[in-house]
């Protein structure tokens, strides 16, 4: 860039930029790109094509100083949910649940492991609406990091928990084989159930990874709605939906254990 007094500049042109920009990273050849994008998708439009992708990315319109601003709005309402749900979790084991007399901790023995889920919960949501709002190296590198941990460790309490009803299960089964009756009808039934859920659950597993993945990649309408804002839309209600389980089974094995302990 050269000043109007014709002495070179001492700073390159982005650094003349507006700080947003400079933020955003949205330089010369960025603003090409993306106006070039827009205006041959507008043409497509006209002829009566559907669009098509632009180094790998669906073209989304933008709004102000947001990138994927439906997808960054989404993002952001997620992230007061997932807030809203681990305030209340907490509110509850530790205001409105008795605790332990000796130690005043919870009763709940999965309260440690729900509380680190939240803080994964909600980093991970942060970060997706900044990508949304500025997709950068350092901010796709800090969103798909933290929703892998995230996803991650949402795996592991789920092992965690479930195991612990499915190992009673078991165990009562075994322990009624070796020391009560030897059914093997009995045991054939139970091994005949154990092995169709299994095969049901990875059967949904797979169906609902397919369609997940089918319905990230559906192209934008209307310039900002596409698959991956669809997918967000949705994970709101299930983020709701999951705090409240939460807070359910907190109170139920809250509830059990008090009346063990009497």
């Amino acid at each position: 860039m050269v000043p109007t007094d014709g002495t070179p500049a001492d700073k390159s042109w982005y650094t003349h930029e507006p700080l947003y920009l400079q933020w955003k990273e949205w330089n010369c050849k960025s603003e090409c790109r993306y106006h070039c994008m827009m205006e041959r998708e507008n043409e497509r439009t006209e002829l009566g094509l559907p669009p098509v992708k632009y180094h790998g990315k669906w073209p989304l319109k933008r709004a102000s100083v947001f990138q994927e601003p439906l997808s960054a709005a989404l993002s952001a309402l997620t992230l007061v949910v997932q807030f809203n749900g681990w305030l209340s979790f907490f509110l509850l084991l530790y205001y409105k649940l008795p605790l332990r007399p000796e130690t005043h901790k919870t009763y709940y023995e999965y309260t440690g492991l729900w509380h680190i889920y939240g803080l994964l919960a909600m980093n991970s949501w942060f970060w997706s609406a900044i990508y949304h709002s500025c997709d950068t190296v350092w901010t796709e590198k800090l969103h798909f990091s933290s929703a892998a941990a995230f996803l991650g460790y949402s795996l592991i309490l789920t092992i965690l928990r479930t195991l612990n009803l499915s190992l009673a299960f078991v165990t009562t089964h075994i322990l009624y084989l070796n020391f009560y009756q030897l059914d093997k009808g009995l045991n054939m039934k139970v091994c005949t159930v154990i092995s169709i859920a299994q095969c049901i659950l990875w059967a949904l597993w797979a169906g609902v990874v397919s369609v997940f993945l089918d319905a990230y990649d559906i192209p934008p309408r209307w310039g900002y709605v596409d698959g991956r804002a669809i997918c967000l839309a949705v994970a709101i209600p299930l983020s709701y939906l999951w705090w409240s389980f939460a807070k359910e089974d907190a109170e139920m094995r809250t509830s059990a254990i008090t009346k063990k302990t009497r």
